[in-house]
């Protein structure tokens, strides 16, 4: 089975992008292994102009539960507290959106 590409976009918070990028030099191990177990690869997260590209393969076969479990681990939870203020949903994001989804629109394999 090939993997599920998934790509969303959040804008960063000006004041907090070195809080940001702090974060992420040293991701929770905790978190890291969390994504691992739920099927998530490949994982990237991109900056520009204030916004925050993220890319990632999922390898398993229920998507949704796959993030819920995600959400319900205590240690991302925990992570969520410190990079959530950092982040601000984008203008286009539906009602109860975070990290907005995109629509892919070309891959080359």
């Amino acid at each position: 089975m090939k993997p599920t590409r998934v790509a969303s976009i959040i804008r960063l918070r000006p004041e907090k992008e070195a809080v940001y990028r702090e974060l992420h030099a040293a991701v929770w191990p905790g978190v890291l292994d969390t994504l691992r177990a739920n099927g998530v690869t490949n994982y990237s997260i991109f900056l520009r102009d204030g916004l925050l590209f993220s890319y990632l393969e999922y390898a398993g076969d229920d998507y949704e539960a796959s993030m819920a479990r995600i959400g319900e681990d205590p240690v991302t939870r925990e992570w969520w507290q410190h990079t959530d203020p950092c982040q601000q949903a984008v203008e286009s994001a539906q009602p109860g959106e975070w990290w907005a989804p995109l629509e892919e629109v070309f891959h080359l394999e």
